[in-house]
């Protein structure tokens, strides 16, 4: 989400979308579309990223916030991350450990200065047929679930870890509970299909996201003495 008043700074966007298929692994430029990388494995029979369908982004993006969805994410796939480093002026190749997966984070979104140039993904073989089903069940999921007929950012707050540890109630649980759906500032408001979107009903600010942000995490803390973790990126002035 970035400021209303802009941003200071170079914004560069990653277009390099090339990639190539041998031996059960995908070697994707960082500008390739998620969704596009999910087709191409389907029709090659390659299992591994069916939990990626519907997902919006590019590759490296998937991979800078370990992108993931029905318990799997880009920590299980990635074999290799080739970077450039800004400070050194050199290429260089990233190890599945050495990226330091977790729950929505990687090394990269600590280490500004390695920009993902590309990715080995490492698939396993599978029908097609399996894969295609797995990925339809994926999507309607999403349809029934997600309020994809307006715009958002997608998850709004990472689910917190071992929450009540044998109920772990996830973020959208507890701002539902809190009362909070079908809440509105201006025209931002959070989902009455999924708590965890904040949706723009046409001309919601970065002003009015930010205090539903504020609201939701003051009444989750009262509530149930948990703060919420944004998952979505600020990107301030």
């Amino acid at each position: 989400m970035v400021s209303d008043k802009g941003f200071n700074g170079l914004v560069i966007k990653i277009q390099n979308t090339k990639y190539r298929v041998a031996k059960g692994k995908i070697m994707a430029e960082a500008g390739v579309p998620l969704g596009q990388l999910v087709n191409v494995a389907t029709n090659l029979g390659l299992t591994g990223m069916e939990w990626a369908a519907g997902i919006p982004g590019t590759a490296g993006g998937a991979v800078y916030g370990n992108a993931g969805a029905f318990g799997k994410s880009m920590k299980d796939i990635a074999s290799k991350v080739e970077v450039y480093d800004v400070k050194t002026g050199k290429f260089k190749i990233v190890s599945n450990k050495d990226c330091r997966f977790s729950y929505r984070e990687s090394i990269f979104k600590k280490k500004k200065n390695l920009i993902i140039v590309s990715v080995i993904l490492k698939l396993k073989n599978g029908k097609k047929s399996e894969i295609e089903e797995i990925i339809k069940e994926h999507v309607n999921h999403k349809i029934k679930t997600q309020p994809l007929n307006y715009p958002s950012a997608g998850s709004v707050f990472k689910n917190p870890k071992n929450f009540y540890a044998s109920f772990a109630y996830s973020a959208a649980r507890m701002i539902e509970e809190c009362g909070l759906k079908g809440k509105k500032i201006g025209d931002a408001k959070i989902s009455e299909k999924h708590a965890n979107f904040i949706v723009n009903l046409g001309k919601a600010n970065e002003k009015d996201i930010k205090k539903m942000i504020n609201l939701i995490k003051k009444e989750v803390k009262k509530k149930f003495g948990v703060v919420l973790e944004e998952e979505i990126q600020l990107l301030e002035r």
